[in-house]
């Protein structure tokens, strides 16, 4: 091999350094359609396990509807497996064009552009948009996908410190020299489950004449009355200027993203967004099911109340087993721990109660804030929460979290 031996003693190292501080992520196999029962093949044995999946984003339990594989099979036939191209050359079908006009009309934009994944519409959108004479000013919890896009971007780039709105108007005063200013945040917060105060920005926004862009990535589908998200659930929904989302969570769980936002914005990406000019168009078979997906979530908001109802019921039961969570009403519910350690073997212990969640610990969230990620489904029943709740507590008191 044409790597040098000094090379690879390096990453031996850091390997061995992951593994000895408890830090090393294991990958579980599934052998089953995603869903609330799963079967997983734990790595340190390789035996088949039939647990309860607390931690997908399988928000509204459409990763296996039979609504959605059947338009998916639909539109394998009628339009093939993929596109071989982008979508300038040949890569756009009339299906394209339909996911983004129901995807911006469920919405309330004007117009939508689709991208492979919302983490490639995020490095996609700010480059695009803004340069050396903007300033981009980010919330410093967002997410990894929103830090590498500005990072993209030649725009000067300004924190504010987490949902303070003081802190976001100090910046906004401080760069009113600037052609443009952009306001990004995440709309929920993917390791507290907290919703950004959207009907704050807004306001600053407008006051300033700023451009505000919101990754809804944890939203869409399931936030809100009718499931539109933050902006819907903060009544803001026409004044936000940009919206970048995913169909790999709540909209059936396998892959794509998107931009939506006015329509001269979107024109803009089409001419520019290097990751939507040169990548390959999304997969017909995702585009059908995601079309089927929209028009589930159109017609009934049935699936959005359950979770709703599921996630009240376990945050009320995992409190009353007197575990401390976030506050908040969203179905990420984390449970803190403190020791990075201990939710390691927690999350172990868990699996092995037949309850499957995952630990999240430093550099993912800040040291001494390590907790357990629960993820409430749609597809969860009652009899599975309470599993859940029965299972924590057992451990809880085993591993000494709980009296």
């Amino acid at each position: 091999m044409a790597v040098h031996e000094r090379v690879r003693e390096f990453y031996r190292k850091e390997m061995v350094e992951l593994q000895y501080a408890d830090l090393f992520k294991e990958e579980r196999v599934m052998h089953s359609p995603q869903g609330a029962d799963i079967s997983v093949e734990y790595p340190m044995n390789s035996e088949v396990s039939q647990v309860v999946n607390f931690c997908a984003n399988n928000y509204l339990g459409l990763s296996s509807h039979p609504a959605v594989i059947a338009a998916a099979k639909r539109a394998l036939e009628e339009r093939g497996f993929g596109l071989s191209s982008v979508r300038f050359i040949c890569g756009t079908q009339d299906q394209h064009k339909e996911l983004e006009r129901k995807i911006s009309e469920f919405l309330g934009m004007e117009d939508a552009i689709l991208y492979s994944s919302c983490f490639d519409a995020n490095g996609g959108v700010f480059e695009a948009l803004l340069n050396e004479e903007d300033a981009l000013i980010s919330d410093e919890l967002n997410h990894a996908s929103i830090i590498d896009g500005i990072r993209l971007c030649k725009a000067e780039r300004l924190r504010y410190k987490h949902s303070d709105m003081k802190d976001l108007e100090h910046h906004l005063k401080e760069t009113q020299n600037k052609r443009f200013r952009m306001i990004v945040t995440d709309g929920v917060f993917s390791m507290d489950g907290n919703v950004a105060k959207l009907d704050v920005i807004c306001n600053l926004a407008e006051e300033y004449d700023a451009i505000l862009v919101v990754d809804d990535s944890h939203a869409t589908g399931f936030v809100g009355k009718t499931g539109r998200g933050t902006h819907e659930h903060h009544d803001v929904m026409g004044r936000v200027d940009i919206i970048t989302t995913t169909f790999g969570k709540a909209l059936g769980g396998a892959a794509g993203g998107c931009v939506v936002g006015q329509k001269l914005f979107i024109d803009i990406l089409r001419q520019r967004s290097r990751p939507y000019l040169f990548s390959n168009t999304l997969s017909p078979v995702v585009v059908g099911a995601t079309i089927k997906a929209i028009e589930l979530l159109s017609d009934s908001t049935s699936l959005r109340d359950k979770l709703d109802e599921n996630a009240r019921y376990f945050r009320r039961r995992i409190r009353e087993a007197g575990f401390e969570i976030k506050d908040g009403f969203h179905p990420i519910v984390p449970i803190m721990i403190g020791d990075a350690g201990l939710v390691q073997a927690m999350a172990r212990e868990l699996y092995a109660e037949g309850i499957y969640v995952v630990g999240f610990f430093y550099p993912v969230v800040p040291r001494g804030t390590a907790r357990i990620r629960v993820q409430i489904s749609a597809a969860h029943e009652k009899h599975h929460i309470d599993a859940a709740v029965d299972a924590f507590t057992k451990v809880g008191k085993k591993l000494g979290v709980l009296k």
